[in-house]
């Protein structure tokens, strides 16, 4: 069986980013071989309504942008709907993390804590410390499904602050 192809089965079937090292172990490969392999699909593909895309440390097929207005038109999917206060909270997280309640708090001049629980619900921040200070409060920062839903392979892609 050609590598291409076996690579791209796995890829339509997953629901999650697949890893490189992954992708090697299954399929018993070099990691150049996998690499050469992805980039000739990524090449076959140019024509085609999806493309791979490296997300969250993983590859990953997508639709291509231009389709997205159709795509929604059929699944009516509003999982990732967010309330304009909860889109601020996780924009300030992204931004500034590892951050606290209270450091929140100061910024949108607000109680954050339904925003942080519909955050956590929907698996888009989490806690990822705490802050050496008397009561140790917890530090949030971003998951990786937050990069597969905006599409990121790291938080360092994200628009810079003008």
């Amino acid at each position: 069986m050609e590598i291409k192809r076996i690579i791209e089965a796995i890829l339509f079937v997953s629901s999650k980013p697949v890893s490189l090292k992954a992708l090697c172990e299954i399929l018993k490969e070099k990691k150049e071989n996998i690499i050469d392999a992805i980039g000739e699909l990524k090449k076959e593909y140019e024509s085609h309504s999806f493309q791979i895309m490296e997300v969250a440390g993983g590859y990953s097929l997508y639709t291509k942008p231009e389709y997205s207005e159709y795509i929604k038109k059929f699944s009516k999917d509003k999982k990732f709907k967010l309330s304009k206060s909860a889109m601020e909270t996780l924009a300030i997280i992204a931004y500034k993390q590892p951050i606290t309640k209270a450091e929140i708090s100061r910024i949108k001049k607000c109680s954050p804590d339904w925003t942080i629980r519909v955050l956590m619900e929907k698996g888009l921040i989490k806690p990822v410390g705490r802050l050496e200070i008397p009561g140790k409060p917890l530090l949030f920062g971003t998951t990786n499904k937050f990069l597969e839903v905006f599409g990121l392979s790291s938080i360092d892609e994200l628009p810079k602050i003008e």
